[in-house]
């Protein structure tokens, strides 16, 4: 089994739901160019040859450091980027062939959390317009339904909509956040993409955010992308959890099988770095050696095997493919960690 193969969820409703976004085989690169005629000399592999199913109301969770494509990656399933190989399916639909009318109309069920809750709102807009602008441009309803519509959303994501009437700068940063989320929600989307949707907040803000985004997959059934920095953000919220390393996909597993016993030495040396509140002995931290390499020039074989510790003549030569290496597990590795 190659890269193409499927991997679903241990929950039997997960497992049995249809596949709403098919990634297949999808590769962005980015020309380096050179000179005053730009003369392109190489190429930056942001993601290179990730392939993927999201089924319909899980949350796959997507983590790595960063520079490994993870936003990219995601901005390739909205088309907010063209690919330059590959096909994004969502519904059966390869969104990337779509015309302009027919793309227009998939946006409503295509939506995006950004990561700065402070950049990604216009600070002249007034909260309501910034809500109801998707309302406005996608919808023909009046003044007094679109406001209406802006309440509703306010107070389905825990903000006052008695403010809706001031500037984002008189909210605080986890505010800012739930007025993108009301945002994003307020053409009743079917997938949403939470790019470091997080990161930015404070630990205690991010949990707040975290529940608030799993009330909103049950109250309205939506399915998420959510693209983090480290396992420990991913884990309370996703189904699935996928490991990216320089543009490549090294382990898709549930989120409790991956945390309960990693097979790819970059998930165990990720995992290695999440504190513990009370550790009963001397925690075990892996400590990876050297540079992530440039996306410009990765490794040959595999790309991890610069820094990995288990690393033998055969990853430097070969790359490995992601196949199953358990029900539900996925690895590209040659020498998982189960087996070593």
């Amino acid at each position: 089994m190659g890269n193409e193969a499927v991997v679903t969820a241990d929950s039997k409703a997960l497992s049995s739901a249809e596949v709403l976004v098919d990634i297949k085989d999808v590769k962005k690169y980015f020309p380096i160019t050179k000179g005053l005629l730009n003369r392109t000399v190489g190429q930056v592999k942001a993601v290179d040859g990730v392939s993927l199913a999201i089924r319909k109301g899980e949350t796959f969770g997507l983590v790595g450091e960063s520079g490994c494509g993870k936003s990219t990656f995601g901005r390739l399933l909205l088309r907010l980027q063209s690919v330059t190989e590959g096909e994004v399916l969502f519904k059966g639909k390869d969104i990337h062939s779509l015309g302009h009318q027919e793309m227009r109309r998939l946006r409503e069920e295509m939506q995006i959390i950004f990561q700065d809750p402070f950049g990604s709102l216009n600070p002249r807009f007034l909260v309501k317009d910034i809500i109801g602008e998707p309302l406005r441009i996608h919808r023909s309803m009046s003044a007094r339904d679109i406001d209406a519509r802006v309440v509703e959303l306010m107070e389905l994501v825990g903000l006052d909509a008695s403010r809706r009437n001031r500037y984002p700068h008189e909210f605080s940063g986890g505010q800012r956040q739930r007025i993108g989320i009301a945002r994003a929600i307020a053409l009743n989307p079917q997938f949403i993409v939470a790019d470091e949707a997080v990161s930015a907040l404070d630990v205690s803000v991010q949990s707040q955010v975290i529940n608030l985004l799993m009330k909103l997959q049950k109250e309205l059934g939506l399915t998420f992308l959510f693209i983090a920095h480290g396992l420990n953000v991913v884990r309370h919220i996703s189904d699935r959890v996928g490991v990216m390393y320089l543009g490549k996909m090294v382990e898709v597993a549930e989120t409790e099988a991956l945390f309960a016993a990693p097979l790819h030495p970059y998930t165990a040396a990720l995992l290695s770095a999440i504190p513990k509140p009370t550790p009963r002995r001397k925690q075990d931290r892996i400590v990876l050696e050297g540079d992530v390499p440039s996306p410009a020039n990765p490794p040959s074989g595999c790309r991890f095997h610069t820094r990995c510790p288990l690393a033998q003549e055969k990853c430097r030569m070969q790359e490995p493919l992601l196949e199953e290496a358990a029900p539900g597990r996925m690895v590209a590795c040659h020498f998982p960690l189960a087996s070593v």
